[in-house]
């Protein structure tokens, strides 16, 4: 059996080495960090949402980049399949509002506590504090790595990157996967920080905070519609975030680097305008004598009130009695067309994942190994892979790692 190599302790290295053990290899994994799952430890804010329970088809639908390459992937090791692992490993399962699965404790070190569990009954050899400098090839073939700290050589038959993205740097994410693949000859495409906040033209820090359920959203370039979804944002001091807004920058973010977008809020999705108009009229018939800045009570959250009644123009002291029927049209407009300019991503340290990576085109996507350096294989945020929020991220590290580890 060969000896397998694997260089990072995260989702997919943990999974690919778990996979290669089982195969019957001789599994080494080297993880710099001074744990195991580090990145995995705070994701979805310590609770780990690593899944999505939708049908196997739909996983596909959430993929941004490169759905196809991942075909293989999905239906070798799919959402069900990373369920019953993680059951069986002592982590019962709970699902949630949009098929989101979590652990029953909502804590991410159940998950790698399994993980963890399996590496050793295998008997993984897990080297921590261990930095990878480079990935050694003999007559073009993957022949083993080299260390950082001693300059010390472990050889291998086979070696899976799985070194992560940029984002989270602080997490031990710092792109040493894109340098050991562009040495060896291959591909990175554009690297961007992806499912992360916007910042805004105008000052946000009034709503700092609210967080806003059942809405939808519009990111327009100028008349054209370049996403639109229904779900739940939030409101930051320099902008807004929220899980439909964290997806919404990995389909929008070549089209911010070439100048301002507009987010239009539709506040009220579930009333036509007309039905808003005549609820909004009956809120004004029970409060007819109030001013209009205090009459808003029941449409909307009270921070939120304040910033509508700036861009509506209205007087906030005028009487509800006196307000016309164009003023209330344009408090209509303004709940259905609520509008921001979106002017930037945040950078990579509040990126949850990369956008971008090794080109998928240079591996092979039955195996994940390198089209270009045979025994070279690659899995997880490393490759040019990348989906929404919800769990389907994770869920190609699940995916692409166990297809590296079984193939070796």
């Amino acid at each position: 059996m060969s000896r397998v190599v694997i260089v990072g302790g995260g989702a997919a290295g943990m999974m690919a080495a778990i996979a290669a053990a089982e195969a019957g290899h001789t599994v080494r994994l080297l993880e710099k960090n001074e744990k195991l799952g580090k990145k995995l430890f705070i994701t979805g804010k310590g609770r780990c949402n690593l899944t999505n329970a939708c049908d196997t088809e739909e996983l596909f639908r959430h993929v941004v980049s490169n759905p196809r390459f991942l075909y293989s992937s999905f239906y070798r090791f799919g959402n069900s399949d990373v369920m019953d692992f993680m059951e069986k490993g002592g982590c019962p399962l709970k699902t949630e509002r949009g098929n989101r699965v979590f652990p029953v404790s909502d804590k991410s070190s159940d998950v790698i506590r399994v993980l963890a569990n399996r590496l050793h009954e295998l008997g993984v050899q897990v080297s921590l504090h261990t930095e990878v400098s480079d990935i050694l090839t003999e007559q073009g073939r993957a022949c083993g790595v080299r260390l950082k700290k001693d300059r010390r050589v472990i050889p291998a038959d086979a070696v899976v990157v799985a070194t992560g993205g940029l984002s989270y740097p602080s997490t031990g994410s710092t792109g040493d996967g894109y340098r050991f693949a562009r040495t060896l000859g291959h591909t990175v495409t554009k690297l961007s920080p992806a499912l992360v906040p916007f910042e805004t033209l105008e000052p946000t820090e009034k709503l700092q905070g609210l967080s806003l359920r059942n809405i939808r959203v519009k990111i327009l370039n100028g008349s054209r519609v370049l996403y639109e979804e229904f779900g739940e944002m939030l409101f930051t001091h320099f902008g807004v975030s929220g899980p439909v807004l964290l997806s919404a920058s990995s389909y929008v973010a070549a089209a911010l680097r070439t100048g301002p977008l507009t987010l239009s809020i539709d506040l009220k999705p579930a009333l036509s305008a007309e039905q808003l108009d005549a609820r909004i009229l009956r809120d004004f018939e029970e409060r007819k004598n109030r001013q209009f800045g205090n009459s808003l009570g029941r449409l909307l959250p009270s921070k939120l009130i304040p910033v509508v009644v700036d861009a509506t123009g209205i007087d906030s002291d005028k009487k509800v009695n006196e307000i016309t029927r164009g003023e209330r049209e344009r408090l209509v407009s303004i709940g259905k067309d609520f509008r921001l300019t979106l002017t930037g991503l945040r950078d990579f340290n509040e990126a949850i994942i990369t956008q971008g990576g090794v080109s998928v085109k240079e591996i092979n996507p039955s195996t994940m190994e390198s089209r270009k350096v045979p025994g070279l294989y690659f899995a997880g945020e490393v490759l040019d892979l990348d989906a929404v929020t919800g769990g389907f991220n994770l869920q190609i590290a699940w995916s692409t790692g166990r297809l590296a580890g079984e193939s070796v």
